[in-house]
């Protein structure tokens, strides 16, 4: 059962569109390659079985991810995430207060956070910052989003377990190799957040939100969650002891509630950690309905002969697929997800290392993870009460933070081969 290429296509349009229309992204994705297949030459039942099948591979990283959802709840229900960036800024200071807002969302996003909630969780310290220190809104939001950017190449976050399942990788291995291109995304980051401190409208003194400070955990206690976690992932890379991340995000979860004397909350903290979780977790099933049909395609076989045909090597496939489908579905997640599904195996026959062909892909989908149609764009533009057109002016920005973020990784790891 192979769909043409003009199938595939047609897939992503309507997957593109409905979504623009503001109809859900699962049911924009399922409805995307139900259209596609059979503009693309396969029967309604076929069609339906490449749905199936593409749905079917995507099952571990669901379950993984909704088990990571404990983790997530009692990051954020707990007061973890926000005692953890409160000290990260306090420390570096609001001389270096761009700095601090970057450094502190790349580290809750690398701990677990999804990105978008880390950026509402920073935006109280930002807008409180902003206006003592009289700075752009576009300044902070740029520096919270590249920091973001930063820390979910290298995070236990769906992106990462998604690419790790597809290419059977240990996720810490996928973790670690965003290290080093996610920190040159935050300097990137730093640099446009200060050359935007000028630029846009600035906070107003009613958009400042003050904090009960009190009724946060202390730091030390809201770390233990993260660092059990990836001490519990880290066994497998260090000793050979392999703790599925099935156990190990929900247990640091679990021992985090009760380092922080909060334990009792633990069924609530996961239940609040499951309403965050499902939303990914039923996209993400449209979304391997969508990759099942284009990776049914003779899309893979146009993309490597227009590379071919420029002269650019073979792993040049891993980025430019992991931005595409980031364009197609604004989504780190759905993009790294559909991305691994479907060019995974072609990647590999290439001769592409499991482990680059996977670091590229994840880093190439933080590209244009950022785009209108996406909820990204939305939740971050609302946590500083940004307009949308405002909002809109920031793209290019996030764009290059991205750019950044890829490049280097493919100079690690098609350039150079350094791991």
């Amino acid at each position: 059962m192979e769909v043409t290429t003009l199938g595939a296509m047609a897939a992503l349009v309507v997957a593109i569109g409905l979504i623009l229309k503001k109809v859900p992204p699962a049911y924009g994705m399922i409805v995307g390659a139900l259209v596609g297949g059979l503009v693309g030459g396969v029967d309604i039942s076929a069609t339906v079985e490449l749905m199936m099948g593409g749905a079917k591979g995507i099952i571990p990283a669901v379950m993984r991810i909704l088990a990571a959802g404990v983790l997530a709840g009692v990051l954020i229900e707990s007061g973890a995430a926000a005692s953890i960036a409160e000290a990260i800024v306090k420390k570096l200071g609001e001389t270096r207060a761009l700095l601090a807002l970057a450094v502190a969302t790349m580290i809750l996003t690398a701990v677990g956070v999804f990105i978008d909630v880390a950026v509402i969780t920073v935006a109280p310290i930002a807008l409180a910052i902003a206006r003592r220190a009289d700075l752009s809104k576009m300044a902070i939001l740029i520096a919270m989003i590249g920091g973001g950017k930063a820390g979910n190449v290298m995070s236990p976050n769906p992106n990462a377990i998604a690419a790790a399942d597809a290419f059977k990788l240990p996720l810490t291995d996928v973790m670690a190799a965003g290290i080093i291109p996610g920190l040159f995304g935050l300097v990137a980051a730093y640099f446009i957040a200060k050359r935007l401190i000028n630029r846009g409208s600035k906070v107003q003194e009613a958009e400042v939100i003050q904090h009960d400070h009190g009724s946060l955990p202390g730091v030390g206690a809201a770390l233990v969650a993260p660092l059990v976690a990836i001490v519990l992932l880290m066994l497998r890379p260090l000793f050979g002891i392999k703790i599925d991340p099935m156990i190990a995000l929900p247990l640091g979860g679990l021992l985090g509630a009760l380092a922080m004397g909060k334990f009792k909350n633990s069924n609530s903290y996961a239940v609040a950690g499951l309403g965050r979780m499902a939303p990914v977790a039923i996209m993400l099933l449209g979304t391997g309905a969508l990759a099942g049909i284009i990776g049914a395609s003779h899309l893979k076989t146009v993309l490597i002969d227009v590379l071919q045909a420029s002269g650019l090597p073979a792993y040049v496939l891993a980025p430019v697929s992991g931005a595409l489908m980031s364009l197609a579905t604004a989504s780190t997640t759905a993009g790294t997800v559909v991305a691994s599904q479907v060019f995974s195996s072609t990647l590999l026959e290439l001769g592409v290392p499991a482990l680059a062909a996977a670091a590229m892909i994840h880093s190439g989908a933080t590209v244009f993870d950022h785009m209108p149609h996406g909820s990204f764009f939305h939740a971050t533009g609302g946590a500083v009460n940004m307009s949308i057109s405002e909002r809109l002016k920031l793209i290019p920005y996030e764009t290059a933070i991205g750019l950044v973020i890829t490049i280097v990784s493919t100079l690690i790891f098609g350039v150079f081969k350094i791991f």
